[in-house]
């Protein structure tokens, strides 16, 4: 099965700036990061001291048998110990907290980018793989916003306080170490990037099983009808292996990785045994100082593991953040224009002037010319056969689309130029497809106005014919209506729809085969809902059956490019053309 590209990873978002991007998440959190970057450095001086502390009962107490020294300063390494177990606590847990925290805000980030993106983004890209984009990709932010700077810090400290204690202590054993560590964090950088082209694979295939969990339950009424659950595990268990494919070959790499560095380590301790003993064949250096040398390496090991362990969140969190940051970095293509004015007072005149549309410039043209001019209140039907344009040319309205060529006015002014919100807010669609949350009927039809009072939804449902079915249900309003409105039939869902409307109030309404899908007993009762919501509105009507439109001011008839017949009713039928030829069909030429 091909497996489709993300259209945002064919413009990927910019190499550059990721750290600065990433870094200004800690901003918000700038206590808690302090707390814990101190609480950091003082596990790193405890670790550094105790080997001077060792060396110092090795030298002087034990030679010189002073007991209360020894006593005070065990005592004051408890002591020590103890502040340090309580700042290994603090960086755990406000370490955390403050990761989720920042997982937290880029996830509300990336959701409110994609609230802004149009409809062309979701038409390119499968849900599933979106999802992906918020949830599982930033699962491992949380551990390098934790770890990574907190590991950074402790290793830079506690290398640099370690390697000034060694050099005052035995320069030439010293240089061993100094040789050893920048040999293995070469080691370690040569093989991150390695990581981080795996690690992104694997998100990908992540993502990819995402997609096909979120398609195969979406649909799995579908699969069933046709008895295709066979077929649905095999695209599924294919995904899956690609996936343990990819997790296979980072698990590769991963284990390179470790057991090239955990070489490197023992080849360092085994360097400081062989040039120290050396040293103390040749009467250069004593037996008590290559003890502290040796306690010394197991704190340079330490930070030096750390680095590890950074560099492996690192190529998993970055590998998700660059996938987060190729989302951030989309552009919305329709936005308010920097002078956009507000709407108000909305009377409803929409015109379009010369307007050509394509959803691809590189294809033909869906409309061409379009001239229309709609006078307040006034109802227009669009007929045509399916894929003719007539749901992009309403799309035009609220700016679902932008158009190609020409403009689109509402009460004189450009769409393009007026506030977006103030727009949509003035138009209500209903359509074929209706989608209801998976809440409460109540929380459903409140969608319309979310600051509506529970009389005012009341009053609503009953001018949807809603409202005496939904006091028929166990739970009234509160009755859960499933996911995408599953538990409710197909005219109580385009009556909820109505309802929210009728909430929203609006001076522009879109009914885009809102009843084509309804038997019609159904059909007959929604009308007359869709009557009483069109008075005294602007309404465009995009049908199939034309007793719907039979009384509408104008008919327009859309073809291939652009229109092909306007009129009234009767007009078109005495026209004799493609209308007359649909109202025969439809026993409807009176």
């Amino acid at each position: 099965m091909a497996q489709t590209k993300p259209a945002f990873e064919e413009k990927a978002a910019p190499k550059r700036g990721a750290i600065r991007e990433f870094a200004g998440y800690y901003k918000p959190h700038l206590g808690m990061f302090t707390l814990d970057m101190c609480c950091a450095l003082v596990i790193s001086l405890v670790d550094i001291l105790f080997p001077v502390f060792t060396r110092r009962v090795l030298y002087d107490y034990i030679p010189n048998q002073l007991m209360r020294t020894f006593v005070l300063m065990a005592a004051l390494m408890l002591v020590m110990f103890l502040i340090r177990t309580a700042a290994q606590w603090l960086v755990t847990y406000l370490g955390h907290v403050m990761g989720v925290h920042i997982e937290a805000d880029m996830r509300a980030d990336i959701f409110a980018h994609m609230q802004k993106l149009g409809f062309s983004f979701y038409d390119k890209n499968r849900t599933g793989l979106l999802m992906s984009r918020v949830t599982t990709d930033l699962f491992e932010i949380t551990e390098l916003a934790h770890h990574g700077p907190e590991d950074l810090f402790i290793s830079f400290v506690t290398l640099t306080g370690a390697f000034i204690v060694l050099w005052n202590i035995q320069v030439k054993l010293a240089l061993v170490l100094m040789v050893s560590v920048p040999l293995i964090v070469i080691f370690v950088a040569m093989r991150r990037r390695r990581m981080m082209r795996v690690s992104r694979e694997v998100k990908q295939r992540t993502a990819g099983i995402n997609a096909e969990i979120e398609s195969s339950i979406s649909g799995i009424r579908v699969a069933k009808a046709f008895g295709n659950e066979r077929e649905e595990i095999a695209k599924f268990t294919e995904c899956t292996d690609r996936y343990v494919a990819a997790r296979s070959g980072y698990y590769k790499v991963m284990a390179d990785f470790h057991s090239g560095t955990e070489l490197l380590m023992n080849l360092m301790s085994l360097s400081v045994i062989c040039a120290g003993s050396y040293l103390i064949m040749k009467e250069q250096m004593d037996i008590a100082t290559l003890v502290t040398f040796n306690m010394y390496v197991a704190s340079v090991q330490s930070p030096i593991r750390k680095l590890t362990q950074f560099t492996e969140q690192f190529t998993q969190g970055m590998a998700g953040f660059q996938r987060f940051r190729a989302i951030m970095h989309e552009e919305p293509d329709i936005v308010d224009s920097p002078n956009a004015k507000p709407l108000e007072n909305v009377q409803g005149e929409i015109e379009f002037r010369d307007v050509t549309f394509t959803y691809d410039k590189e294809k033909e043209y869906v409309l061409e010319n379009v001239n229309l001019h709609i006078r307040p209140g006034e109802m227009l039907a669009l007929v045509g056969p399916s894929g003719g344009g007539k749901s992009t040319l309403c799309q035009l309205i609220p700016r679902f689309y932008e158009v190609t060529k020409g403009s689109v006015t509402i009460d004189g002014q450009d769409v393009r130029d007026v506030k977006l919100a103030d727009l949509r807010g003035s138009i209500g669609i209903v359509q074929q497809d209706v989608f209801l949350f998976a809440g409460t009927i109540l929380d459903n039809i409140r969608y319309g106005r979310p600051d509506a009072t529970m009389d005012e939804v009341i009053e609503a449902a009953k001018q949807a014919e809603i409202h005496d079915d939904i006091m028929r249900m166990p739970n009234g309003y509160d009755t859960l209506v499933g996911e995408r409105g599953i538990m409710l039939s197909g005219g109580q869902k385009q009556r909820v729809s109505i309802a929210r409307i009728f909430l929203k109030n609006p001076r522009v309404l879109i009914l885009d085969e809102a009843t084509s899908a309804l038997d019609t007993v159904t059909e007959r009762r929604i009308q007359a809902a869709f009557d009483r919501l069109a008075k005294g509105r602007t309404t465009l009507v995009i049908a199939h059956r034309l007793s719907t439109i039979k009384n509408a001011d104008e008919i327009i008839v859309i073809g291939e490019h652009g229109i092909l017949e306007r009129g009234t009713h009767r007009e078109l039928v005495a026209l004799g053309g493609v209308y007359a030829g649909l109202a025969h069909s439809a026993s409807l030429t009176e």
